[in-house]
Order: structure tokens, then sequence, then C-alpha cells
């Protein structure tokens, strides 16, 4: 097991036990917390860390960003609000209640 591990703050954490995180397994909950939550620095180095291609690859399998994250994703990483899973999802459900 791989023990490396991004130089992030705990801040986007909050809620769980940071030091359990196993961040290559987890990459995908890692970046959805880091990009929602985490600070400019912590933002930066998930970039370094899983590097640019891992990011654009994973990130859009998120099941959730807030507005600002995903605006922000789609110019880092030239991707546009229908690429995201999450994005997908949302326009599903309220569709339903569009006539």
């Amino acid at each position: 097991m791989t023990t490396a591990r991004p130089n992030i703050s705990k801040t986007a954490f909050w809620d769980v036990n940071f030091e359990n995180i196993n961040f290559q397994e987890n990459s995908i909950f890692v970046m959805n917390k880091v990009f929602n939550y985490g600070t400019w620095s912590d933002i930066v180095e998930t970039f370094r860390f899983y590097g640019l291609d891992r990011v654009k690859k994973e990130v859009i399998q998120s099941s959730y960003f807030k507005g600002s994250a995903l605006s922000f994703l789609c110019v880092m990483l030239d991707l546009t609000e229908e690429d995201f899973t999450s994005y997908q999802q949302r326009q599903k459900r309220t569709s339903t209640w569009n006539y």
C-alpha cells in the first residue's frame, strides 16, 4: 500500500478521519473535497500531486461540485459543464419538473 499523499491541509476534510484516507484509491473523493472546500494551496497541490491528465479524467466522475468549483474546473481543464456526471444528473432531476 502506498502512503504517498499530497501536501494539503485538513480544511476540506472536517467530516472524515484525514489520516485514514488512501489518496490513491480515493482520488475522486479527495478531488471533490479539495475543489469544493479546500484552500487555494490545496487546489494547486492537488493538481501537482495527481497531474492534469488524471484530474481531468477523474474529476468529471465526481457526484457534486459547487457552481464556482465547476466553472473553475471547466476553465482550467478545457471542459464543459456537460462533461461532468454531476451536471448531467442535475439536469435530469430538474428536467422532470419542466413542462
